[in-house]
């Protein structure tokens, strides 16, 4: 049987062709960040969640009413142990026991979804204004949850106070000449 591949390599070395510049060596493809794949696999299950809805749902007819759903399914998969008002631990941010509250997604960890989600909604076409993960009750939720958290924890939330420069300076100077 005839070998393609030899009989292509004798015929190119009995004929000389001009010469054409090496091809440059082949690339590795892009890589992914972590938060690009991690966006992209979120995308993907909420599009899993739609197609098992029942009914199933299309994304143009979402709304930040079938968002919550979403973020209410996800709590069976949570690790965040939430106190109800009723348990004894409520406010205790080291209880000395186990309880049987639910747990549930950390704040935190649905934030951050959201906002990939948001980014992936826009960068797979949708339309800014017309983004279920941006709406107003979907806001509201997150606020909602972020505070029941951090009361059955004990712990008030409170928005980080960004410092001045000129509070950083005469800090930093008080700092230097505390150490002499």
């Amino acid at each position: 049987m005839l070998d393609v591949y030899s009989t292509i390599n004798s015929v190119s070395q009995n004929f000389s062709l001009p010469s054409a510049p090496p091809l440059p060596p082949p690339s590795s493809p892009p890589t992914v960040s972590r938060y690009e794949l991690q966006k992209r696999r979120d995308w993907n299950t909420f599009g899993l969640y739609l197609r098992n809805h029942k009914p199933p749902l299309i994304l143009s007819r979402c709304s930040g009413a079938n968002i919550l759903e979403f973020l209410k399914y996800l709590d069976q998969f949570g690790k965040t142990k939430v106190h109800n008002c009723s348990c004894p631990f409520f406010g205790d941010p080291h209880p000395p026991a186990q309880c049987n509250c639910p747990l549930k997604q950390a704040w935190g960890s649905l934030d951050a979804l959201i906002g990939r989600l948001r980014a992936a909604f826009e960068e797979n076409g949708g339309r800014t204004e017309t983004n279920p993960f941006g709406a107003r009750a979907v806001r509201l939720y997150l606020k909602e949850v972020r505070d029941t958290q951090a009361k059955a924890r004990g712990i008030a939330y409170e928005k980080k106070k960004r410092r001045n420069i000129k509070q950083r300076i005469s800090t930093n100077y008080c700092d230097k000449s505390l150490r002499r």
